[in-house]
């Protein structure tokens, strides 16, 4: 089994793929080169970094339209420099 562990600072997110049909309110389909890029997603694999403030496991928030998209064993990743993260996503209880 082949996997992809990252190098230099960069981290691979595992991409979720929106399959859902989009429409506008008068019925037009929008294409998927016209909807926004995702911000989103779950960190798989972080290469070795020092102090590091993200564990596979966790949501980040990443700057938009950055890294290299990658298509590996049928799944779509992101592979991003670390500085591109610019939030982890926690859950925190109402008050």
């Amino acid at each position: 089994m082949k996997e992809l562990h990252p190098i230099n600072q960069n981290v691979l997110l595992e991409l979720s793929e929106d399959k859902a049909v989009q429409k506008t309110a008068s019925g037009i389909i929008i294409p998927d080169s016209a909807k926004e890029k995702q911000e989103i997603a779950k960190v798989v694999a972080i290469s070795n970094i020092e102090k590091a403030e993200i564990v596979p496991g966790d949501e980040v928030l990443y700057k938009p339209y950055s890294g290299t998209e990658i298509d590996f064993n049928g799944k779509k990743y992101l592979l991003i420099p670390y500085a591109e993260i610019l939030s982890k996503v926690v859950e925190t209880e109402s008050i």
